[in-house]
């Protein structure tokens, strides 16, 4: 009779149960043979699901695009040195995006840390490297640790503000045998009834302004604190303007909704006259707000969980810091308690501000319009649209695509290219059952080509949608304005169609917009990995080209500091 083999409890063994017990069901990333004992140790505990790409790259979006469609927590596993290198740029894009993502990397032999002596995939510097390009990076320094370091490492990640913890374990400290230690965090828990405490000055600014806005982030959806973010616009009549990030935290056919529309003139001129700013965890980046030159009222609210986003970029009159769910929710119920009465004529305004901003950008788009209105048509309400740095994307995929829930809007928080595609993988690895569709452009496709076959393998419903102009469009146009010329921005292009289908993706080029609204309807139907690749020679320029976020060209040209 065949007995079972007995196998010691290792550090890999506590990495595996530590993640169980946070609830992780996937992990993606590469087996290396400094990453090999934990890989076993997930094979024979069952529970963990590993999705092998083909790059590290490619592996850390694939585990930040499921945590952003999911709401949990991304795991990535890579190897040391170039491994982790590999990983680097992509975790940028996490910490940037404050996306709660768990990297294990493994690190060379303990005795060889800092010795430079040549041990394989040998780094100088790993865990500063790490720390770099993370929210925070820390090593496993005694086996005995571990479960204690990889529950720390994994609420870090979760807490707010959210983002990307590396963890380095040591090669030989992955198969050290330990013992298996029970250990849990004991909380006293507050009433489940108790809410946060709205300072009176709160209800005093709130009650005498008349014309409200609301800038909403990435903090909304994060905090799932949309209805709450809704309801509070309602009470107070307020425009709700949205960071690409917040894209979702209220459905974009709300009439109160202008969206990711801060930038635009009309909007700035509509902010001139507002006299209450209410921001609800968005970071105002420098793309979004034309380098922080979009206006605010004086009296502003901020609610952020980061003690560090009051007064980062705009100047607040009170800060409120915490869970913007919970703040919300208070607001809100203090709010209802009151006989408020939004103006009827600001609320106009508000609509002919929404309308304005759109017709301005439809206006612009030539046959891409078509495609819009093609995609809204064809593509379910609950579609995941995410989106690579290309200009169809930037333009009206960003903007004039609705999104109408928390989840369903990705985008490179960053404006590092080709990080779609294995995002896009992710998300879907994470939503099943929903449509994920990519855009992208044919130069950032390129960078991360190679995860397609991965899409394959795990057989998901992902349909992209592949921009090809054979170059970098948004840098030509910047450059033409900026110089009159172009310089490294035309490129070569592969046929994709081929590409894609010895990837195993059913594929094809169009020429119209019309064969492109058909073509969509096919590959929703289909529910196989598609690309749909756009000649855009073919359909024909936008009517009226991007040059980019505001003031581009002006960056560019020669002048004195």
């Amino acid at each position: 009779m065949e007995t079972k083999q007995h196998v010691e409890y290792t550090v890999a063994d506590a990495v595996v149960k530590e993640l169980v017990n946070a609830g992780v069901e996937v992990a993606f990333g590469i087996v290396s043979i400094h990453n090999m004992p934990i890989y076993d140790a997930i094979l024979r505990d069952g529970n963990i699901q590993l999705i092998c790409s083909r790059g590290e790259s490619g592996a850390v979006n694939m585990a930040d695009g499921y945590a952003r469609a999911t709401g949990k927590l991304g795991v990535v596993i890579t190897s040391t040195g170039t491994g982790a290198g590999n990983a680097a740029g992509s975790l940028v894009e996490a910490w940037a995006a404050g996306v709660p993502v768990l990297h294990l990397t493994g690190e060379v032999a303990s005795p060889y840390l800092g010795t430079g002596k040549g041990y394989i995939h040998e780094c100088k510097d790993q865990l500063s490297m790490m720390n770099g390009a993370c929210k925070n990076a820390v090593r496993l320094r005694q086996p005995e640790q571990a479960s204690s370091l990889m529950k720390k490492s994994i609420q870090e990640a979760l807490a707010a503000p959210a983002g990307p913890v590396s963890l380095e374990i040591p090669i030989d400290f992955q198969s050290a045998i330990i013992e298996d230690v029970t250990l849990e965090e004991i909380k006293v828990e507050s009433l489940p009834d108790t809410k946060p405490i709205i300072p009176e000055k709160v209800a005093a600014v709130l009650a005498k302004s008349k014309r409200p806005v609301i800038w909403a982030g990435n903090g909304v959806n994060a905090s799932g604190a949309s209805k709450q973010l809704r309801r509070l616009a309602e009470l107070i009549g307020a425009a709700v303007i949205t960071s690409q990030s917040g894209k979702g935290s209220i459905p974009e056919d709300h009439e109160q909704c202008i969206g990711h529309f801060a930038a635009y003139e009309s909007t700035k001129t509509f902010m001139e006259k507002a006299d209450l700013l209410i921001s609800v965890g968005v970071r105002f980046r420098g793309n979004e707000t034309s380098n922080w030159k979009v206006p605010v009222p004086k009296e502003h609210i901020s609610i952020d969980a980061d003690w560090l986003a009051v007064n980062r970029n705009y100047h607040a009159t009170i800060g409120l810091v915490g869970d913007a769910k919970e703040i919300l929710s208070s607001m809100v119920d203090m709010l209802e308690r009151q006989a408020l009465e939004p103006k009827s004529s600001y609320l106009e305004e508000v609509r002919q501000l929404r309308d304005e901003v759109r017709t301005q950008l439809r206006e612009t788009l030539g046959p891409y319009e078509i495609f819009l209105d093609g995609m809204k048509e064809v593509l379910p309400r609950d579609t995941i649209l995410v989106r690579d740095v290309t200009v169809q994307a930037n333009v009206w995929g960003s903007r004039l695509y609705e999104i109408y829930e928390p989840g369903t809007s990705i985008h490179a928080s960053g404006g590092g290219i080709g990080q779609g595609l294995p995002t896009a993988i992710g998300a879907q690895i994470g939503c099943k059952d929903k449509t994920v569709v990519l855009m992208a452009g044919d130069g950032g496709f390129m960078v991360n080509a190679g995860e397609m076959v991965t899409a394959a393998e795990e057989k998901l419903p992902l349909i992209i949608i592949l921009f090809d102009d054979s170059g970098y469009g948004v840098l030509r146009n910047i450059q033409d304005a900026a110089y009159g010329r172009q310089v490294a921005v035309d490129l070569l292009s592969p046929d994709f169609v081929k590409m894609a289908e010895a990837m195993h993706f059913d594929a094809v080029r169009i020429h119209s917009a019309d064969e492109f609204v058909e073509e969509l309807k096919k590959s929703l139907d289909n529910r196989k990995p598609s690309m749909i690749v756009v000649d855009m020679d073919k359909v024909g320029p936008m009517a009226k080209p991007f040059g980019g976020p505001p003031g581009a060209a002006e960056a560019f040209k020669p002048k004195k500091l």
